[in-house]
């Protein structure tokens, strides 16, 4: 069985020799690819001379590189990890075993050291929250960059975000496909003197909680559309109950709040349509997402 390392590596010099080596070490049959996207400083050559294989990514973000990591390596078990060294290399022999022993599609890394920002945890929190409402499973770390993939996942998976998101549709992409998945511990170490974090935990929040969003828009549109339809419905009976009451006691109807509370009901009536319609297309969508995941050997 081959086993594939992914190494997406930004600006990583001070520490990408350290992740190469420790996967080597814990892991030794493991093929180790770093995806250099657009570094600055000496990453690509540090990989280089680590005898890792090292490709670059022409377009900015992780989700740029983990698309084009996916599409281009060819492995039977998919280890993505970080180029910082915050990931504990010495658990990829139990995540990988855990991931073909309980034939698992996704094994992700739950971290449990406190040790990152506390407006990266909270975020991470509140997000994870988020998906296990909208999508129903039991996930504790959505934005987890350390996971362990099936060669079934990694060749059916879209890949549309672009930045540090992709994390989430990683997971929302596995919960909507129903696949088997799974979660393990392991530490999160801190970075070493020098190292930057390149995750920005306003604007890339706002990014994940978007993606969310759209997400919830095409793969549950139904809830998505008759929410707004609901919300539209109240405004045209907030509008037209008076003008109704007006009417009936008077025999006065104003045309303006007339035209105006019509026009929220006929809104109303646009959105539940669009939700059966997304709806049907969205199965469509979702048979055809199986049908590749089934077709994968």
């Amino acid at each position: 069985m081959k086993v594939s390392a992914i190494i997406p590596c930004y600006n990583e010099d001070i520490t990408i020799k350290q992740v190469i080596e420790d996967i080597r070490k814990y892991s030794p049959e493991c093929d180790i690819y770093v995806f250099d996207n657009n570094s600055t400083d000496n990453s690509y050559n540090i990989a280089k001379q680590s005898n890792a294989i090292v490709k670059k990514v022409m377009y900015q973000g992780k989700g740029e590189v983990v698309r084009q990591a996916f599409s281009i390596v060819d492995s039977d078990v998919y280890i993505l990890i970080d180029g910082d060294n915050e990931c504990d290399a010495s658990a990829i022999p139990r995540l990988v075993n855990y991931l073909i022993d309980n034939d698992l599609d996704m094994v992700t890394v739950v971290r449990k050291s406190g040790k990152y920002r506390k407006g990266h945890s909270l975020g991470n929190k509140m997000l994870t929250s988020f998906a296990k409402f909208l999508f129903g499973n039991n996930v504790n770390d959505i934005l987890s960059g350390y996971r362990v993939f099936s060669k079934k996942f990694v060749k059916s998976f879209p890949a549309f975000s672009k930045g540090f998101e992709i994390e989430a549709e990683l997971t929302i992409f596995a919960m909507q496909m129903r696949m088997p998945i799974g979660e393990m511990e392991a530490e999160y170490k801190s970075r070493p003197e020098g190292s930057f974090s390149k995750l920005h935990t306003f604007r890339d929040g706002f990014r994940i909680l978007g993606l969310m969003i759209y997400l919830l828009m095409t793969e549950k549109p139904i809830m998505f559309w008759w929410i707004i339809a609901f919300i539209f419905a109240l405004f045209g009976f907030y509008y037209g109950i008076p003008i109704i009451y007006s009417f009936v006691t008077i025999g006065f109807v104003p045309i303006a709040t007339s035209v105006l509370a019509t026009g929220f009901v006929l809104l109303s009536g646009i959105c539940i349509i669009t939700g059966l319609i997304m709806n049907a297309i969205g199965r469509v969508i979702s048979e055809n997402r199986r049908f590749k995941y089934n077709s994968v050997k």
